[in-house]
């Protein structure tokens, strides 16, 4: 294991898991040489699974394991900043997992953490690494559609969310925990950052939030100005119930590119009733499972090959920009221009 990168995921949830499964054997010139997680089973539950040894409750305990040369940041939000900073001061490389801060100037200290300790920020923008959505890309640089007018871009997840997550000071809310794919899918296909954003929202499917976090909501849309005078649109949802949904339409001025679709594959059922029936993605889980691998692995090459990673801290902090003026522009139900 010695010529390999030792990598730690810190965060043993959904998102940790899918890291560390790949890294433990999937993910060429890397291997999984620990786990971090402040939960007790779930460490435990992952050790055992992946036949990991270290396993550390403290993440910046793991950062000082001499085996681990880079991390994967899958914890909540709020801890992402102190554990980049650590990360970056002890000399380890970092895959951050969105979004990245919840504020943008805690974005800009991590930023300025990993210049300072020359090591590699890549941000887990996974739609990036996507096959659709890197066809679309260069049909986009290609010029097939033309020079860009707009890029509608939607998330749709079934889950119901974390109680952590109903707090908008710790999550910055779905547009945040749901959508940064969708404006960094926006950003990326524009060229352009937002110059200004108009956001309405509100709360329809998760009653428990309502009396403690009245200020939750699952379901927003937001429309923006890019500084390149694109256009862009948002739909965000969470606890939809029916499936994982995540669809991009961007129209040009001589076509239109779509991305994605809401049924899993090409199979589909045409009965004698006059019904047609397509199964559903279920989860973001399955519908990127691929894209998780590349991604993951182009992490290892950026390392071994020293390569500026596609998606960067400075997207990351974009994002959080974003979201922090969609955020605002619900509350004061206006449009709000990004500095």
């Amino acid at each position: 294991m010695a010529d390999k990168v030792g990598i730690c995921v810190i965060g043993a949830g959904r998102a940790g898991l899918i890291h560390a499964r790949n890294f433990a054997g999937k993910v060429p010139g890397a291997h999984l040489a620990a786990l971090a997680d402040p939960v007790k089973e779930a460490l435990a539950s992952a050790g055992a699974e992946l036949g990991v040894s270290a396993l550390y409750a403290d993440p910046i305990q793991a950062i000082r394991d001499p085996a681990v040369r880079a991390i994967v940041v899958a914890s909540p939000t709020i801890h992402h900043r102190d554990i980049v900073a650590a990360a970056a001061a002890a000399g380890k490389h970092i895959l951050c997992e969105k979004p990245m801060a919840t504020t943008p100037a805690a974005c800009q200290e991590m930023i300025a953490a990993v210049e300072k300790n020359h090591v590699k920020l890549q941000l887990g923008f996974v739609r990036r690494y996507d096959r659709s959505f890197l066809a679309a890309k260069e049909a986009i640089d290609r010029g097939d559609i033309g020079q860009v007018v707009s890029v509608k871009s939607l998330t749709h997840g079934p889950s119901i969310p974390k109680p952590w997550q109903y707090d908008l000071r710790v999550s910055l809310g779905p547009l945040a925990e749901v959508n940064s794919h969708d404006i960094d899918t926006i950003r990326w296909f524009t060229g352009s950052d937002f110059r200004e954003v108009y956001a309405i929202a509100g709360n329809y499917r998760c009653p428990d939030a309502k009396a403690s976090f009245p200020d939750f909501y699952d379901n927003v849309m937001l429309v923006a100005c890019l500084e390149n005078g694109m256009q862009g649109f948002i739909g965000g949802a969470v606890s939809v119930r029916y499936g994982y949904d995540a669809r991009v339409e961007v129209l040009g001025q001589r076509g239109i590119v779509f991305v994605g679709e809401l049924n899993e594959g090409s199979f589909a059922v045409c009965s004698d009733r006059n019904e047609l029936t397509r199964p559903v993605a279920r989860s973001w889980r399955d519908l990127f499972s691929e894209a998780y691998l590349r991604e993951d692995s182009s992490f290892i090459e950026c390392i071994l090959q020293d390569k500026t990673p596609l998606a960067t801290g400075y997207d990351g902090m974009m994002a959080v920009k974003v979201v922090e003026a969609g955020n605002r522009s619900i509350i004061e139900k206006r449009p709000v221009r990004l500095n």
